[in-house]
């Protein structure tokens, strides 16, 4: 009887699910592609992040900047996305390049957050260096390769944002579940060979303490000109600084501390490559998939979809389900891609079956955590008469990255730690 009962009840399990994904699998079909194609990217970033031991050691304190830079590159550009996402879909902006005010406002307002948040970020990777006793290098050095880094990554992150959520649009696909993965994951590709960059320009222009000053007050002058004159602009790109500076502000400092953990085990990731391959897949994968729920509940909580509750229900639970399905398909595969890469550039590894472990019960803590924080978040900013597009993914993708490192080091330790 109790093996019958067993059987039923498996049955209507079964039924359950088929018919979950048979309502939502344009959903997890497009999410998954486009986690897939941003693990590719973090992949490369990940493999140059292998290669960069020299430069790590270089300059010390520079494993500092890494996922607040990194962080930083998805959210602007993902809250970029985010806001386009929303405009395509109620009709305020066409798929079309053509620069219209909209657009000019989103574009203008993107690259002065990416000024003023390089400088933010340069200071605070230089005063955890401080209190975390780290030794590193000057605060000078820090500014000049956080700014040239954004400097360089938005010339290429603008259009490339603009392209993908156009022509996903046009396709038919939902912005919502492709631009932010693959933003995140073109940031994630860009953003190393831009720090890498913006190193060699810092050597060109490192003649002697003058030139270098110079140069740097410069750039703090045109930043301050930029951001007073976008916020004056218009009522459009005074709302978006409004409520995305002290927000990115916030996400360059939890940035910066997970740049401090990992700055604390740097000789663990120095003597284990495929763990720092692992790094910004996994942080890329983690903030990617947190970035597709927070763009759907956002869109969902413009046009009614989703409802701003104190317990999550219905249309709510259903994006938790698909964000859970892609969560046990991707950590796995991105564990296996990482571990791989070791083995095919003879790098040191930590073995299939542990690099497997980690990473995947790492991904399922982190994203249990997330999913509820996202919600709130949304739920609580859009109750505020703020815009969750601005607020949403910058803030839960910086958590992310912080709370991911912190993960993904700790269950690493304890992995690799039964073994001895």
């Amino acid at each position: 009887m109790k093996g019958q009962q067993k059987k039923i009840r498996s049955s209507l399990s079964t039924q359950a699910f088929s018919e979950f994904y048979e309502i939502h699998k344009s959903s997890i079909k497009e999410g998954l592609i486009a986690l897939l194609i941003c693990a590719v990217g973090d992949l490369f970033a990940g493999i140059i992040l292998g290669k960069m031991t020299f430069l790590l050691e270089a300059f010390p304190g520079l494993l500092v900047i890494i996922p607040g830079a990194i962080g930083m590159r998805g959210n602007i550009f993902g809250s970029f996305a985010s806001r386009l996402s929303t405009n395509l879909h109620i009709g305020l902006i066409a798929p079309e390049f053509k620069f219209s005010e909209q657009l000019n406002y989103n574009i203008f307002s993107s690259f002065v957050l990416t000024l003023v948040l390089s400088v933010f970020l340069g200071i605070v990777a230089k005063l955890f260096c401080i209190l975390l006793h780290h030794p590193s290098i000057e605060l000078v050095d820090f500014i000049l390769i956080c700014t040239i880094a954004g400097i360089i990554s938005n010339l290429i992150m603008l259009p490339i944002t603009m392209f993908v959520s156009f022509k996903s649009f046009e396709h038919g696909w939902d912005p919502d579940n492709i631009t932010s993965p693959i933003i995140a994951a073109f940031g994630d590709l860009f953003t190393l060979p831009a720090i890498i960059a913006s190193i060699f320009i810092l050597g060109l222009i490192n003649v002697n303490f003058l030139i270098k000053d110079i140069i740097l007050v410069i750039i703090l002058i045109g930043i301050v000109i930029s951001f007073i004159y976008c916020y004056r602009l218009s009522y459009e790109t005074k709302t978006i600084l409004k409520q995305s500076t002290p927000t990115l502000l916030l996400c360059s400092f939890l940035g910066g501390s997970a740049g401090g953990i990992l700055n604390s085990s740097v000789e663990t990731l120095l003597t284990n490559p495929s763990l720092l391959t692992l790094l910004p897949l996994f942080s890329g994968e983690c903030g990617s998939l947190i970035s597709i729920l927070g763009a759907r509940l956002s869109s969902g909580l413009h046009s009614g979809l989703v409802e701003p509750l104190k317990i999550p229900k219905g249309n709510t639970i259903h994006n938790f389900i698909i964000c859970f399905i892609l969560a046990i398909i991707v950590f796995p595969f991105i564990g296996f891609l990482a571990e791989s890469s070791s083995i095919a550039f003879k790098t040191v590894g930590v073995g299939f079956a542990n690099i497997l472990l980690i990473s995947t019960i790492a991904g399922l803590i982190l994203v249990t955590v997330m999913v509820f924080l996202v919600y709130y978040v949304s739920t609580i900013s859009y109750n505020k008469n703020l815009d969750p597009d601005n607020i949403v993914i910058p803030i839960s993708t910086s958590i992310t990255d912080s709370i991911s490192s912190l993960i993904l080091i700790s269950i690493s330790l304890i992995v690799l730690g039964a073994l001895i």
